[in-house]
């Protein structure tokens, strides 16, 4: 029977939908597989899938979990235990409650929209917005569904909007770079900048990375657990706190103005085993 359903899901899949370039196929599932003992991240972020995925509670102590409609609130164990964490620290010292955005499907792989990476469950954006409503009450589907998380710049400069920034958001961040199982965070430069004006020299700035973009929201990315083999690591950190020369040319017009021309993307080539999880 088990053969039976495989081969009638394979075969309702496009041609177009192969692990190659799969998308399609990997947001029509709606229920992660189990290929060993353990969960088990595959590949890399930005190309990869996940084996014995979890699921987010939508609630939580300190945090509640943004866009249900997407199903995006799955990730490897480590990462459902560490928003969970950090919901609590955030809970604890009266910081706020988290909004959960994106983690990954069901088995992972690439999304339709709105990413390159979150394809391993180690991905997961988490809204700098620290609602005094969700402090009070649990939000409607509706108020998750519409709410936007508003940029924490002023005017669509590098400059941060006192009015959306407060020392909540830089504790937040400083607790989840802390923490030994977080590889790095990703936020807009100009918010680095803001961490390096404010907090210089502390070691746990150094996971804090500039990126384009993600000035509403925060980016934490996880390690590879120790025992998923399969999975791919990033290269190693550069030493020191990132708040060097290297942080000036985020600022600079080569980084602010995209190339003219920009090359043909690859295709996306996941590893043979993500054929295991996407068809099992």
């Amino acid at each position: 029977m088990k053969r039976v359903s495989a081969l009638l899901f394979f075969m309702a899949l496009s041609c177009h939908d192969s692990v190659q370039a799969g998308t399609p196929s990997w947001a029509r599932v709606t229920a992660p597989a189990v290929l060993g003992p353990a969960a088990e991240s595959i590949g890399s972020y930005t190309a990869g899938c996940l084996s014995g995925a979890v699921q987010l509670p939508p609630n939580g102590t300190g945090y509640q979990v943004m866009r249900l409609s997407r199903h995006r609130y799955y990730g490897h164990p480590d990462l459902k235990n560490f928003i969970e964490t950090l919901g609590r620290s955030a809970a604890n010292r009266q910081l706020g409650v988290l909004l959960i955005g994106d983690m990954g499907q069901p088995r992972g792989g690439p999304t339709p929209n709105g990413h390159r990476s979150h394809q391993n469950g180690l991905d997961v954006d988490i809204w700098f917005l620290l609602s005094k409503q969700a402090e009070t009450r649990t939000l409607a589907d509706n108020e998750r569904e519409q709410w936007s998380a508003p940029s924490v710049l002023r005017d669509h400069s590098d400059l941060i909007d006192s009015r959306q920034w407060s020392q909540a958001n830089e504790q937040i961040l400083q607790i989840a770079a802390e923490m030994p199982e977080v590889e790095r965070i990703f936020v807009n430069a100009g918010i680095k900048r803001e961490l390096c004006r404010t907090h210089a020299g502390r070691s746990w700035l150094r996971k804090i990375r500039p990126w384009w973009k993600h000035d509403d929201h925060f980016h934490v990315r996880l390690k590879c657990p120790k025992d998923s083999r399969y999975c791919a690591g990033q290269e190693s950190l550069p030493a020191g706190d990132g708040c060097n020369a290297s942080l000036d040319w985020w600022f600079s017009a080569e980084a602010k103005a995209p190339a003219k021309k920009q090359p043909p993307p690859k295709a996306l080539i996941l590893p043979a085993r993500c054929d295991q999880v996407l068809y099992r």
